[in-house]
């Protein structure tokens, strides 16, 4: 197979990933039109996004604990996980309507795209061994992008009936799957972590380095899904005085995918430049104080002219993602090499166990308090972010992340 660039490699990777991603939210972005349809109660309409976080936790375990990463070759894992993403996305179009098929299909996606963005993850440190900050910060731009991308197909005159949206996404997944196995040559060296014990768990969480990093990072997460997931019907809501129909589904759409895809990508690689120049614990402490005074300020400007809102979520997106590389790539550096595979899988199943709890939450609370205040509950992520990366910075530890720039 032909010799490329590592970039010209960081591109592949990044847009299979970014296809493959779509499938993410996309049920997601159609659950308000499939809850008038069928008449979904509010739990399982909640669930339709819910579901997809936990299977991925459980496709991640799953992963790690087979060592399939390391039985099967990345690319082909990565191929084979979008393809069963992908089936299970056009399945949802089928089964869907019954509650039960419906969330087991949204779980199997998420277990299925375990396969996908951690190994993508996997496949860019194999092609950079060095500037893998960098390239990682590209790959998590590129899932931004795709997470959001069926908010913008939601606003296209194509992807008007719910049908041709989700059909749509697994295309675009499919042809990510077929983008890493007939373009993406084998890297010139492997890069493979140590598996994922479950005997090590106790180790991780003796280590207190790395528990602070992972406590930032869970702070992080606590904010980040659940803003992904309800921002848009913030939006909508906050807008049908404004405008109706048609019109306020375009705007919404278009004003979603500009604040999670287009900002998100932005930040994600903004952040990763402000990491190497300043430090992990600066730019992450920077990105978690701004995303958390949007999430205390966006519902003051709940039913407020739309371009004042749309800064606010701008920023907020932007923010948001700036620091989500960087608290894995601070456990790399403060783990011991033996277990590095399991602090890492540690780290993301806990992370998107959190998400769960905050989606659910921010939608419960959108009923019962109203969205002028529902996003005041995910400020104490972001604060406790700040407090652990502040004491992280102050340990001996911390020098050897970002070359000692802490």
């Amino acid at each position: 197979m032909r010799r490329i660039s590592p970039w010209a490699a960081l591109s592949i990777i990044t847009a299979a990933e970014l296809m493959a991603m779509s499938l993410w939210f996309g049920v997601s972005a159609v659950t308000p039109t499939l809850a008038h349809l069928w008449h979904l109660s509010a739990g399982t309409a909640v669930g339709l996004t819910s579901s997809v976080q936990l299977g991925f936790v459980a496709g991640a375990l799953t992963i790690a604990s087979l060592g399939l990463a390391d039985r099967l070759p990345p690319r082909r894992l990565l191929a084979l996980a979008a393809v069963v993403a992908a089936a299970a996305n056009g399945a949802f179009i089928l089964l869907g309507r019954i509650p039960d098929w419906g969330l087991a299909l949204r779980f199997l996606t998420g277990a299925a795209l375990a396969g996908v963005y951690p190994v993508a993850v996997q496949l860019v440190a194999a092609w950079f061994p060095s500037r893998r900050g960098l390239a990682v910060g590209i790959l998590i731009g590129g899932l931004t992008v795709g997470s959001a991308l069926p908010r913008l197909m939601q606003g296209m005159a194509a992807f008007r009936q719910w049908q041709t949206l989700l059909i749509g996404a697994s295309i675009l997944a499919l042809l990510g799957s077929w983008m890493i196995m007939a373009i993406l040559p084998d890297s010139p060296q492997p890069f493979k972590p140590p598996p994922f014990r479950w005997g090590v768990v106790g180790e991780v969480l003796r280590d207190r380095p790395v528990m602070l990093a992972n406590a930032g990072y869970f702070g992080h997460m606590w904010e980040l899904y659940a803003m992904w997931a309800w921002l848009p019907a913030f939006f909508a809501a906050g807008w049908s005085r404004w405008w109706h129909g048609s019109t306020l589904t375009l705007a919404a759409a278009g004003a979603s995918f500009a604040a999670i895809g287009a900002a998100g990508a932005a930040g994600a690689l903004l952040g990763g430049w402000a990491a190497d120049r300043w430090g992990r614990t600066v730019a992450t402490v920077g990105a978690l104080a701004l995303s958390g005074a949007c999430a205390a300020s966006i519902g003051l400007t709940f039913g407020a002219a739309p371009g004042i809102t749309l800064a606010v979520a701008l920023i907020w997106g932007l923010s948001v993602v700036a620091d989500s590389a960087q608290f894995s790539t601070a456990v790399t550096e403060l783990s011991a090499p033996s277990r590095l595979g399991s602090a890492l899988t540690f780290q993301m199943a806990v992370g998107f166990l959190i998400t769960v709890a905050s989606i659910d939450l921010i939608g419960w609370l959108a009923g019962y308090v109203g969205w002028s205040w529902a996003f005041l509950a995910l400020v104490p992520g972001p604060l406790a972010g700040i407090a652990a990366m502040t004491v992280l910075r102050r340990r001996p530890e911390a020098v050897r992340m970002a070359h000692g720039r802490r």
